[in-house]
């Protein structure tokens, strides 16, 4: 199974709802790129996009491109492919300039939304080697995260149906907690839905919650002299105890969307 598909496509709809729907274009490779059609009326913003045979048929069934979305700077994909042969602009947050040398295509600034739909653009990090924004639609409850959550297997540990970027772990975006979700769609992998599920039937919409990721609790032994004593004045602690005074990361769940 390679990392990342080429050649040939095989696209498989994914998170398909009232709002849009979603495809992965090669299902086979590791990475899961996946990529969102988002509705608005009977305008269609496709976020991140990878190409695929068969991807304008899907999106015509939704109404008209109009635009398409950069999420993330590493993640121009196909974007300006598809931008071209719809007479569209790429579109990015301000932030996200070193984008417009990746696209060949018309490139435009997102405002604070995407077009004039109710999705929010966030920004989520900015640094020299990561600038990520989030997209969420509060009425709906749909939170758009292109990379700093996942659901393809290296983004998860242990029961975990969703998680947290290998990379951003240890320091994942907080304000991620405050957005009320029925949905979250990812740039790796199927989305999460079903917030019932998860409150014992509580249809309302759940926030994602923030588990401090902690290693179990163990002790270190104290240090032993080369005699095989303890040194003076050592006692046992937990190892948790020894760990800086600060949140170690998030671990995020929810159920996986049919």
């Amino acid at each position: 199974m390679p990392m990342k598909g080429s050649g040939a496509t095989a696209l498989r709809e994914i998170d398909r709802f009232d709002g849009g729907v979603g495809w992965i274009a090669y299902p086979e490779e590791r990475m899961q790129r996946a990529s969102h059609a988002l509705v608005d009326g009977d305008d269609v913003w496709v976020i991140d996009p990878v190409d695929a045979d068969g991807l304008d048929d899907l999106l015509a069934d939704h109404g008209e491109v109009a635009g398409a979305v950069v999420l993330l700077d590493r993640h121009t994909r196909d974007a300006g492919a598809i931008a071209r042969r719809h007479g569209v602009a790429v579109h990015r947050p301000a932030w996200m300039r070193g984008v417009d040398s990746e696209v060949d295509a018309p490139v435009e600034t997102l405002g604070n939304t995407v077009g004039s739909t109710d999705y929010a653009v966030h920004k989520l990090i900015d640094t020299p080697v990561w600038r990520e924004a989030s997209l969420y639609h509060p009425e709906e409850g749909t939170l758009v995260v292109p990379e700093s959550l996942g659901t393809a297997p290296y983004f998860l540990t242990g029961g975990e149906q969703i998680g947290v970027h290998p990379m951003v772990r240890f320091t994942p975006p907080r304000d991620l907690g405050d957005r009320a979700a029925e949905r979250v769609l990812v740039g790796h992998g199927e989305g999460v839905t079903g917030a019932a599920a998860l409150r014992g039937g509580d249809p309302g919409p759940r926030r994602l919650s923030r588990r401090p990721m902690r290693p179990p609790r163990r002790t270190v032994r104290d240090r032993r002299s080369r005699r095989g004593r303890p040194r003076a004045g050592r006692t046992e602690r937990p190892a948790a105890d020894l760990l800086p005074r600060r949140p170690l990361g998030t671990a995020w769940s929810t159920s996986r969307a049919g």
